[in-house]
């Protein structure tokens, strides 16, 4: 998160080191702007922007309380989509919170908490348009949709995994503001000696595998080479980058 909003937040080795949001706003480059800009020699010249929602470590059981419990999740209710940071790398001075390096496990307790947070929020609604679909017959569809979307959940589905062709279905979908609705952008955090041979990484390939499966899209990052290219000029990273054989870094390849 510091690397990629040029932050100074807690980085700590130990969970929950951070409790409260962090949020952090990153410009977009784009070099078709830069090119406009000294065509045009514009007053004033705006990127796009994201912004970026970092939340505390989410743990096993978080939806019954463990941890810090899962009540910092609406925190990302409004996000347009879910970058999930997942750790690909080996080093026994770097705690990890369930004592050993399984990225599919991490990504499987992640999923299942933010499905069990779902299943909250629809449980909620459903009795509420239950009593409320009794006067009126209008609200039967969206009882039946609602329905559907519980059990998907139940099967341990996310909701994205549903197509709905229907504008207003999307619509109603997209206001209950699901977290499993969401997209997921897995980014697989690799060790320095990694990169150049990521093929290698067995880590980043069982994500890859299973990013298929969900239809999400992976990238790899070094959070540590992230990190230092932060203290270098414009010049000096290009220099770094050329000496890892690397075009881009991880950060301009996740914006």
């Amino acid at each position: 998160f510091n690397a990629i909003t040029n932050s100074h937040v807690e980085a700590a080795n130990y969970p929950f080191a951070t409790i409260n949001p962090n949020v952090g706003t990153v410009a977009v480059p784009d070099k078709k702007v830069e090119d406009l800009v000294k065509l045009f020699n514009p007053k004033r010249t705006i990127f796009t922007a994201f912004e970026f929602v970092d939340i505390a470590g989410l743990v096993k059981g978080a939806s019954k309380g463990e941890g810090l419990g899962n009540q910092f999740l609406s925190h990302i209710r409004e996000v347009e989509a879910i970058v999930h940071v997942v750790r690909c790398f080996e080093d026994e001075n770097i705690t990890h919170v369930e004592g050993s390096i399984d990225p599919i496990r991490d990504i499987s307790i992640i999923d299942l908490e933010l499905i069990l947070a779902d299943l909250d929020t629809l449980n909620k609604r459903i009795t509420k348009t239950e009593k409320a679909a009794k006067g009126d017959r209008g609200l039967q569809k969206e009882l039946e949709l609602l329905l559907l979307l519980r059990e998907t959940l139940e099967s341990e589905k996310p909701i994205r995994s549903l197509q709905f062709d229907d504008p207003d279905t999307q619509k109603l979908v997209k206001s209950y503001q699901l977290l499993t609705s969401k997209p997921v952008l897995y980014a697989a955090n690799i060790a320095e000696e990694d990169i150049g041979q990521e093929d290698s990484n067995q880590h980043l390939n069982k994500i890859c595998d299973f990013a298929k499966d969900q239809e999400a899209q992976v990238i790899w990052i070094c959070g540590k080479i992230e990190s230092e290219l932060l203290e270098l000029s414009l010049e000096e990273k290009a220099l770094f980058l050329e000496e890892l054989g690397i075009e881009a870094s991880g950060l301009d390849r996740l914006i």
